[in-house]
């Protein structure tokens, strides 16, 4: 009976990614000089072991030709007979990158590239050869290569061996190609015939293969069902038939580690892993299963009290109608809560992804780093955690590059010679707030001005602040990198981090001291599928303001909107003047009010300046479910999404970032991208 094992491939993608992140985030430990736990290493091994046995289950021959040699090298340093030196390890964590990129070509074009993986391969070959000569036992090379007659082989293929999608006629067969191959047959676990089943396995073979023969030669046949079987293999002359003989030689010790390994491996502890995540799939823990569960058992009680009482309703029965709405209202803000909790992923999905790169980039810069991570049980909605990967990269790499000193810089400085990066990740009311910090040299605010004036993007007398100077490293193509560098230098980042935030609903902030260090402040909504807004009206229009963006609303007085030449309409506010957005002239519509006093202003922040505009009335706070305006209509600029009100009509949802670039006049773009002088 034949198996379609394909149905099982997506699976073993995502696991084989989260062995990956398993061995790379080890090895890292390792590179640390963390070595006093043999389960460090063991569980490496494990990993790299799952991904060549699942690649070669599926034919994925390129990846598990490939991880076999890395699996070798592991076995190695497992055993004790190669000490996990830095060079070795950072061969390893080259070695888990190619094997992620094969992975990652596989899944998304159905073919193995095996180009990434020839050089590695070479290094890989040309260590093992180097260190095995140098450290392999007398007694061992015996073990290893045979003595020339042959090997005797016991191969018991566990009861579901069928259903992994393994045959073992075809592992005779290649053995068969090695030499000279006697099979004898064990059928002593065959049943009855009218109780087999033809998906469970029940023979066993005890092989003689004769001939000049590698172990390694065996070790390739069977490395695939390992985990599958019971399997003893000795040289062809040991004295012993069983495994009490076997056993006190090399060869039976890999044995019985490889019998023990396929239990270790069922029974480890899966960790999640951003790279194992992909937007087709996302894991859910029981329990929040079962919650929406009993939730929709409510609902239909609830349901069907309520259709009762339809059934022959008078008003006699008005306060369970009432009592029975109040319970359907409950009923279903829990489920949207349950059902949101339900996309709600960890962040350390994307943290997980910083200690190698800290790791790497460091390296390369010849600088010291120690790199702190907290806060990574905090959830946030999938889709933020897909899209909060790149600002922080960019925001890590250049805390790297621009904020750490050199070690001897720093010591200059009375400072430790190794810098610190701190990521941290925490609720805040309702937003998930993510700081990266360090205690590099900080933001130079003369250097920054400087550079600002000789690119042209302020005027040599602008008055800034402090703040406004460093929300200048945010302007395109803005840059004081002395060079261009791999990392970082180009001009190219900044800006793009704080629109891809903002494009997530959020924002950013920086606090900085020369000397000292940075944080970089990223405020984001816990969920983009749902959304806390201010209904406005203006015309006959309703639209929604995000609640986030909002500072406050305030009644328009008479004579309290001048009109400056150049500028259009300003609004006197506090210490500023902020410019007025009239959103029926932005939009295309007709406001109700025939004077402007009789509006109302809604001071709202965005790309870290702050406008005011002008609506008809306010109409209320509510949540509302987001509408992707894009996949169903077309992108409409100074417009986020579209929602369905409770009366059923259909209301915009404003995005503030873009109705500020769409109304931003010539000569506020001149002023230090819009920045105000102070009154």
């Amino acid at each position: 009976m034949s198996i379609d094992t394909s149905q099982f491939l997506q699976t073993f993608y995502e696991e084989s990614f989260e062995g990956l992140d398993i061995m790379e985030s080890s090895l890292l430990a390792l590179s640390d000089g963390d070595c006093d736990d043999p389960e460090l290493l063991n569980g490496i091994f494990r990993a790299a072991h799952s991904i060549k046995g699942g690649s070669g289950t599926f034919g994925l021959t390129a990846i598990s030709g490939f991880t076999h040699l890395v699996e070798t090298l592991l076995d190695e340093m497992r055993n004790g007979t190669r000490q996990p030196e830095r060079e070795t390890v950072d061969l390893l964590l080259q070695s888990v990158d190619c094997i992620r990129e094969l992975l990652a070509h596989c899944r998304e074009d159905g073919e193995q590239t095996p180009e990434c993986s020839r050089d590695l391969e070479t290094r890989l070959r040309r260590l093992l050869e180097q260190e095995g000569e140098a450290t392999v036992t007398t007694a061992s090379v015996a073990d290893t290569d045979g003595n020339g007659c042959g090997w005797r082989v016991d191969f018991r293929p566990h009861p579901d061996f069928f259903l992994t999608g393994n045959e073992p006629v075809r592992i005779l067969r290649e053995l068969d190609g090695l030499g000279e191959l006697e099979i004898e047959v064990d059928t002593a676990a065959l049943p009855a015939f009218a109780d087999i089943d033809p998906e469970q396995s029940y023979l066993a073979w005890k092989l003689k293969l004769q001939g000049d023969i590698p172990r390694a030669s065996l070790d390739e046949v069977f490395a695939w069902v390992e985990d599958e079987c019971e399997l003893v293999i000795e040289p062809l002359s040991a004295p012993g038939e069983g495994m009490a003989d076997a056993e006190e030689g090399v060869a039976g010790e890999l044995m019985l580690e490889r019998r023990r390994g396929g239990d270790r491996r069922r029974n480890g502890d899966r960790r999640a892993s951003g790279a194992g995540m992909d937007g087709s799939s996302i894991r859910v823990n029981i329990d929040k299963v079962d919650s929406v569960i009993n939730l929709v058992g409510e609902l239909v009680i609830t349901q069907s009290m309520l259709s009762t009482l339809g059934e022959d309703f008078d008003m006699s029965r008005l306060q369970r109608l009432h009592d029975g709405l109040a319970q359907l209202e409950r009923n279903t803000r829990e489920l949207q809560d349950q059902v949101m909790r339900m996309r709600m992923l960890r962040i350390g999905f994307v943290f997980n992804r910083f200690p190698r790169m800290v790791h790497d980039l460091s390296s390369s810069l010849g600088k010291e780093v120690e790199l702190e991570i907290g806060g990574e049980s905090t959830e946030v909605d999938k889709t933020v955690v897909e899209h909060i990967g790149d600002p922080l990269v960019h925001l890590v790499r250049n805390a790297l590059d621009h904020g750490i000193e050199p070690p001897e810089e720093r010591r200059a400085a009375g400072k430790e010679a190794c810098g610190w990066l701190g990521l941290n990740a925490f609720h805040k009311g309702g937003n998930i707030v993510i700081e990266i910090r360090d205690d590099g040299r900080g933001l130079n605010a003369e250097r920054i001005r400087a550079k600002a004036v000789e690119r042209g993007l302020i005027p040599d007398d602008a008055e800034l602040s402090p703040e406004q100077i460093h929300e200048l490293i945010f302007m395109p193509g803005f840059s004081t990198a002395q060079q261009v560098s791999d990392v970082s230098g180009r001009g190219v980042g900044m800006d793009v981090v704080r629109r891809n935030i903002q494009g997530l609903g959020g924002s950013i902030e920086i606090a900085s001291e020369f000397g000292k260090g940075s944080t970089f402040t990223i405020r984001l909504p816990l969920t983009l599928a749902i959304l806390d807004g201010q209904t406005v009206a203006v015309g006959e229009e309703n639209y929604i303001i995000p609640l986030i963006s909002i500072i406050e609303s305030i009644q328009v007085r008479p004579g309290s909107i001048n009109q400056v030449a150049g500028r259009g309409e300003t609004f006197a506010w506090r210490e500023d003047y902020l410019p007025v957005i009239r959103l029926d002239s932005l939009f295309g519509g007709q406001s109700r009010c025939g004077d402007i006093s009789e509006g109302l202003l809604v001071v709202v922040e965005g790309e870290g300046r702050r406008v005011a505009l002008l609506v008809d009335d306010l109409l209320g706070q509510q949540q509302v479910v987001v509408k992707s305006l894009e996949t169903n209509f077309r992108r409409v600029e100074g417009i986020s999404g579209a929602t369905i009100l409770g009366d059923g009509s259909v209301a915009l949802i404003v995005d503030i970032a873009g109705v500020i670039r769409n109304a931003r006049t010539s000569e506020q773009e001149s002023t230090a991208y819009g920045y105000r002088q102070r009154a």
